[in-house]
């Protein structure tokens, strides 16, 4: 009898680990299609992820909107906010290739998104409760929350249009190409300002598809989002940068490694753990562990 619960125990924190760490793999992927094009850690991406959360809790809450149905509303305008923050914050600094002055820009942004936010909603955490949010099921005996589950839908939709824009698109050929040689791509005509508005729109849309996951699923803060960047960040190097799959599949390994430490060491200890994977893998695997090249995606 101990043994069967054991068993199914081990089995409800690894499919925990697996839907939470989705939410990670999404952003990851979101920074790896930025960092392909423009070799900057988007460090606000996190802090996009938690500002589409507010949207989802604002369109909730004033019109009575599902957030699932709430995507279809969400993603694209995203999308467009993405392509219009690198015309008017980025596009300068990439012209000059200033990495340094990029990377600046993005705290800022993540510092003045944060405090709208904070003002536009106060900075007490928010959350989302529908009529489905205490629903379960059972997976080998383990109750698993419907939320979580559509988020990991949702993860790996995203995840495979991404790879399929990729690979099948005139346009994903382009960003493939730039993200592997930026000046190559030039001489064969690509323009690079707009790759670069193109990964941060799909960036951006991707943020806005985690902000719906991270709504229906956890409460939420303005100050979250550095912590979910920094999370992201880790998945990526987990992942291999410049790996769209290995950042999904670097998101649902933080994931693992955070629930099983949270369990069965203490969740104090859990962040730590994460980092010094982290340290660890730049240390003795910097490629990543699922390392390929961004264009195979």
């Amino acid at each position: 009898m101990l043994d069967i619960l054991s068993v199914r125990l081990v089995v409800e924190i690894f499919i925990n680990g697996v839907l939470f760490g989705a939410m990670y793999g999404v952003a990851a992927v979101g920074l790896s299609l930025i960092f392909g094009t423009m070799r900057i850690i988007f460090i606000a991406q996190g802090t996009i992820i938690v500002l589409a959360a507010y949207v989802v809790y604002w369109l909730f809450n004033t019109f009575g909107l599902d957030p699932y149905l709430s995507l279809v509303v969400v993603a694209p305008l995203a999308f467009a906010t993405g392509a219009t923050t690198y015309r008017f914050l980025f596009r300068k600094a990439a012209a000059m290739a200033d990495k340094n002055t990029s990377l600046l820009i993005a705290v800022g942004l993540m510092f003045l998104v944060q405090n709208v936010i904070s003002f536009v909603w106060t900075p007490n955490p928010k959350s989302i409760i529908t009529s489905y949010t205490a629903v379960g099921f059972e997976v080998f005996g383990s109750r698993i929350s419907v939320t979580r589950s559509i988020s990991l839908v949702i993860a790996l939709a995203a995840t495979a249009a991404v790879v399929l824009f990729l690979r099948r698109t005139l346009v994903g050929k382009a960003v493939r190409a730039a993200s592997e040689n930026m000046q190559a791509a030039m001489l064969m005509g690509i323009d690079p300002h707009r790759v670069n508005a193109i990964a941060f729109a799909i960036g951006f849309a991707l943020a806005g598809a985690a902000g719906v996951a991270l709504a229906t699923t956890y409460p939420f803060d303005p100050y979250y989002g550095f912590s979910f960047a920094l999370k992201a960040l880790i998945a990526l190097a987990l992942g291999g940068i410049g790996n769209v799959v290995g950042a999904l599949l670097g998101g649902i390994l933080l994931g693992l490694i955070e629930s099983f430490s949270s369990f069965f060491i203490s969740a104090g200890w859990a962040d730590a753990i994460a980092y010094a994977v982290f340290l660890l893998v730049l240390m003795f695997r910097p490629e990543g562990l699922f390392a390929t090249s961004f264009k195979k995606a």
